[in-house]
């Protein structure tokens, strides 16, 4: 691809907004095929199409995970949730990745730890065909349903670490992400009811239920919202703590089993 070219999407795409728009168009053109191709993924990103969906893929923890259009996008603050677990977990542990999406966090685990009995679910039907095809290659399992309801019952109190990156976003304050992903990504990733709590607490209130005795279950939320989660684990039997990463404005709540 000529350097005018290049110039020219860049001009193209800062004119859209995309802020790192140099670095776009060097994966815009380091993936597409033909020209006709190139130029058609440049339209779909000037429309606003994210990236990954417009690539098909994103860079989380050092793995290219498999992003089909419609589905949640994987952020970078979410990569703090994969470093708090790798810190519960060891090589063999039974997991279980709920509200996975394109499963993205499982996917990575997987790799820290080596070799670990993983699950992981998703309500909506677009996430869970991606997360198969990032989990399955790895010996990962992946199930289309509400939450727990379709883990097999064998993992009923025996689950050592449980990780939910549930929708967080307060209702009211959708209008207020960027249109990227209010118009391109599955609300039911996103809305997490009137305080952005609900899935949350249907998380925490079944914990107990899965959790091997001093299992840990982790979630992500903002920093605003973490005493509030930290109050739910505590009303539902879990023993809480708050970590927070400045850097990727991440705040991941952890609630503990308590051994027997």
């Amino acid at each position: 691809m000529d350097d005018e070219t290049e110039k020219c999407i860049i001009t193209r795409l800062r004119s859209a907004g995309c802020v790192f728009a140099e670095d776009e168009t060097r994966l815009l053109i380091s993936e597409a095929r033909t020209q006709a191709a190139l130029e058609a993924m440049v339209e779909r990103r000037e429309a606003g199409f994210p990236l990954e969906q417009i690539i098909g893929w994103a860079d989380f923890c050092c793995i290219r995970i498999v992003v089909e259009p419609g589905v949640f996008v994987p952020r970078r603050r979410t990569e703090f949730l994969v470093q708090q677990a790798t810190a519960f977990a060891i090589p063999g542990a039974i997991v279980v990745d709920l509200c996975c999406g394109t499963g993205a966090v499982g996917a990575a685990l997987a790799k820290a730890l080596g070799c670990i009995e993983l699950y992981a679910t998703d309500i909506d039907p677009a996430a869970v065909r991606c997360a198969r095809r990032n989990v399955t290659s790895i010996g990962g399992n992946v199930y289309e349903g509400d939450l727990y309801d379709p883990l097999p019952n064998k993992l009923r109190g025996n689950v050592e670490v449980l990780v939910a990156n549930a929708p967080y976003v307060p209702t009211e304050s959708i209008k207020l992400l960027p249109q990227e992903a209010r118009k391109h990504e599955a609300m039911v990733a996103i809305d997490g009811g009137v305080d952005g709590l609900d899935v949350q607490r249907r998380v925490a209130a079944a914990a107990l239920h899965w959790l091997a005795p001093g299992g840990h279950l982790l979630v992500e939320t903002s920093e605003r919202q973490a005493p509030m989660t930290a109050e739910i684990f505590t009303r539902n039997g879990l023993i809480p703590q708050v970590a927070n990463y400045d850097e990727l404005d991440a705040t991941v709540v952890i609630g503990t089993r308590p051994s027997l």
